[in-house]
């Protein structure tokens, strides 16, 4: 499945469970917190599967939450991208610091 696919199935998964209501994006918002911080804790335990799913699972949450602020993840990735992708700078104690 391409990723575009998976964002598609996602959002379907999504409207058929009545979560692409609008009126919900605060507690959306909340769920990417915490699968957020999951991922954090699986990062720091050196847990590679909790690792894993923590990352896939705020993935899942922040298109939700893009679909129910009336956005598309891919465009809002396609933005990031745009800003990031001529940026010059160097790592600085495993940071990257721009120009």
């Amino acid at each position: 499945m391409t990723t575009g696919e998976l964002f598609e199935s996602v959002e379907q998964w999504a409207k058929d469970r009545g979560l692409n209501d609008p009126s919900i994006k605060s507690k959306q918002a909340l769920k990417v917190m915490e699968e957020v911080g999951e991922t954090m804790a699986a990062l720091a335990r050196g847990k590679q599967e909790a690792l894993k799913d923590g990352i896939g699972d705020s993935i899942v949450t922040l298109i939700i939450l893009a679909m129910q602020c009336g956005l598309s993840a891919h465009d809002c990735l396609a933005v990031a991208y745009d800003e990031i992708k001529d940026r010059k700078g160097k790592m600085v104690n495993g940071v990257f610091i721009k120009e």
